[in-house]
């Protein structure tokens, strides 16, 4: 059986299975958001779905560090209500 890819989460930058993560991607109009399905195009990053790891990854501002542009808080609460709403 083949082993499962691993990716790094962007915030602690443990390797983690992608169903462990969330996937963020910025696509080619410079669009940057959730990505459900793990598959849009575009450059994605992984965050952990921990607690921990999204609130540091919002007072790091680490995604805008991943791509290289000023990200949205809109998209750092939706990221945080997703994940620690459920």
């Amino acid at each position: 059986m083949p082993e499962k890819p691993l990716r790094m989460c962007i915030v602690c930058r443990n390797m983690k299975t992608k169903p462990e993560l969330m996937r963020v991607v910025k696509n080619k109009d410079g669009e940057v958001f959730i990505d459900e399905t793990f598959k849009a195009n575009g450059r994605g990053a992984y965050i952990c779905k921990n607690e921990e790891c999204i609130k540091k990854c919002i007072k790091t501002k680490t995604l805008n560090k991943a791509f290289k542009c000023q990200i949205e808080d809109a998209l750092y609460n939706k990221i945080l209500e997703e994940n620690i709403g459920k």
